[in-house]
């Protein structure tokens, strides 16, 4: 054994000082300026990997001196031929074959074969570090790709904002470059099936790097839809994209936490694509109109999100015992957020849709459905009926006021300026987070969602406050018994909305005096309020501890909690928009305004 290492050191060395020796005939001319023939710089070949070639194993009809100043052009395939089989078959191979010169060719790549230096060594053009910049050179000039149509124009540029491209600028030797992804001398556009980046074939690519994730991938329902074929199966590119790869913790990555969401409803909100497999097509939709979904759509970034219950690449079906959302892993997957939620969450429906999976919601959701349009358009008939009477008997500016009644003391005054505050606060801060990309959320726009969030609910905390307060007034004190005996409701309340009502239809005959010192118009008001009150502290409760609920109510006490919670604030803004505002501000005989609620006092309008 020793005596073969001998000869063989004894060859390379012979080998050696017989490629010097003959290329020093050849540099007699060719290391200097002075003659026409081609320069080429002695010390630069000799560091080059064929340093220690003969040039005449290139430059085959050079061997004999003097020779033709046209010599034949030199073929990288004469030694490498296993390489230029394979590349002859590649994109750049098949366009040089075409004739193309912007296809890239041996030299493109490697530089001159004067000068080639190994791929191991740093100053290489296809050094691992220096790929990028090797392959933008022709892929990052616009002019030059225009011609070809490419997917991405400047691959390049863009490719240095990746997770990949800023770990190759940190010096991080094993970050994937344009070869590890597109191959080298196999390099395929993505229609070609025996290309690296065909979408059948990205989970293998990415999976040279990330085998551990592949091996995961390929157990999910994604990974086994992939091998059978399916193509619109998504694979690694599909979520985490191509050229715009970053870290999942970088706000701009289509798998960050923020955005998974919409990233998946690419396909699953698709009609098309959903229909084809038989799957439900509204899974985004009705999981927007979930507790989750409205908490993802304000910008929170704790709620959960797809991948918070299906998973990541490990996405398994329902009916899977190892899925996530298996039905005996449910109260697990869901206790990660929630401490202590038991196997009540497995009796409701996760997605919410509108009419819920429960019967409670379906009766929730033609209530309201029935109950906001039959009392908004009959509040509206009867006050545009009573103002197209009052404008017909002249009950604009035809009267005087008198102010003698007392309608407000001191503390009920401060009880309505806190409740028109909290009100007001409550509606528009809720409906901001229920719709928070609206027009009409831009003042909001630029605090965080936890700002918004800590608005609404200390708005929340005043108005219980004063909701607590309210009775204990109305039980203390002699003018709150008073007050609250009057509001009472009686039968003779309907006999008198009845004939008020009928009485708007004679227009030439004057309306009917109504009760006081409280009527019809300001009974129903107040017991609105009160109902209102109740359901929307009840339902407010349940949404504001999720935890408790979820661990002693099923899941569909919270769907139902946020259906009712949404309908009744509706119900209760359009009631003061179309009733309240009218009785206090656009009637006539009030008109511009009852300052009953600054002065404390009524003003009314009579004929004199």
């Amino acid at each position: 054994m020793k005596t073969l290492g001998l000869i063989g050191v004894f060859i390379c060395l012979w080998q050696s000082l017989a490629a010097a020796e003959g290329n020093d005939v050849c540099f007699s001319c060719h290391a200097t300026k002075d003659t026409e023939a081609p320069f080429v710089e002695a010390q630069a070949f000799g560091r080059s990997i064929h340093g220690n070639n003969l040039c005449i194993s290139c430059h085959i009809d050079a061997e004999s001196i003097p020779h033709s100043n046209a010599l034949a052009p030199v073929s990288c395939k004469s030694c490498h031929r296993i390489e230029s089989q394979i590349y002859m078959t590649s994109d750049h191979g098949k366009a040089v074959t075409k004739g193309l010169s912007e296809a890239a060719a041996c030299k493109d790549c490697h530089g001159h074969s004067h000068t080639l230096l190994n791929s191991r060594h740093s100053d290489s053009p296809v050094n691992h570090k220096n790929i990028p910049k090797t392959c933008g050179r022709c892929h990052d000039d616009p002019q030059r790709m225009s011609k070809f149509k490419l997917s991405v124009s400047r691959p390049f540029e863009s490719y240095k904002h990746t997770i990949h491209g800023s770990a190759i600028e940190r010096g991080i030797a094993n970050a994937a470059v344009c070869t590890d992804c597109h191959g080298s001398h196999d390099l395929h556009g993505s229609a070609n099936s025996q290309g690296r980046i065909f979408w059948r074939n990205v989970p293998e690519t990415c999976g040279r790097c990330h085998s551990n994730v592949l091996a995961v991938y390929r157990i999910s329902v994604h990974g086994q839809a992939t091998e059978a074929g399916v193509k619109e199966a998504p694979v690694c590119t599909s979520c985490h994209g191509e050229h715009t790869i970053h870290s999942v913790k970088d706000a701009s990555s289509a798998a960050w936490i923020g955005a998974v969401t919409g990233t998946c409803s690419r396909c699953h909100a698709s009609e098309v694509v959903m229909t084809k497999f038989g799957l439900p097509a509204d899974r985004y939709r009705t999981y927007l109109d979930t507790y989750h979904g409205l908490a993802y759509q304000r910008g929170d970034l704790k709620v959960a999100n797809c991948a918070s219950c299906h998973g990541f690449h490990d996405i398994l079906l329902h009916t899977d015992p190892r899925s996530s959302i298996h039905h005996s892993n449910i109260a697990k997957t869901c206790g990660r957020c929630h401490p202590g939620a038991g196997d009540q969450l497995a009796k409701g429906s996760v997605h919410g849709p509108v009419r819920g999976k429960h019967w409670t919601l379906n009766a929730a959701f033609i209530f309201y459905m029935a109950v906001i349009p039959l009392t908004i358009c009959g509040m509206l008939l009867h006050n545009a009926l009573d103002f197209l009477k009052k404008l017909w008997n002249g009950a604009i500016n035809a009267a005087h006021l008198h102010s003698d009644e007392i309608r407000l003391n001191l503390n009920e005054r401060i009880q309505h300026i806190v409740l028109a505050f909290t009100f007001i606060m409550l509606a528009y801060t809720g409906f901001v987070l229920k719709y928070p990309s609206a027009w009409w959320a831009i003042p909001l726009s630029f605090i965080d969602e936890g700002m918004r969030r800590f608005l609404h609910r200390w708005a929340v905390v005043l108005f219980c406050m004063l909701a607590v307060y309210h009775p204990f007034y109305l039980a203390l004190t002699r003018r709150g018994r008073n007050v609250i005996t009057a509001y009472l409701p009686r039968p003779a309340d309907l006999k008198e909305a009845f004939a008020a009502f009928a009485a708007k239809f004679q227009w030439n005959k004057p309306n009917p005096k109504l009760s006081e010192p409280y009527n019809y118009i300001e009974k129903a008001e107040y017991w609105g309020l009160v109902w209102g009150t109740l359901v929307m502290m009840g339902t407010g409760m349940i949404l504001a501890f999720p935890d408790l609920t979820l661990k002693y109510l099923p899941a569909w006490v919270s769907e139902l909690a946020t259906m009712v919670h949404f309908y009744e604030a509706v119900l209760a803004c359009l009631t003061i928009l179309v009733w309240h505002f009218y009785w206090t501000v656009f009637d006539p005989e009030v008109y511009p305004m009852n300052w009953a609620w600054i002065t404390g006092r009524v003003h009314r309008q009579v004929k004199g």
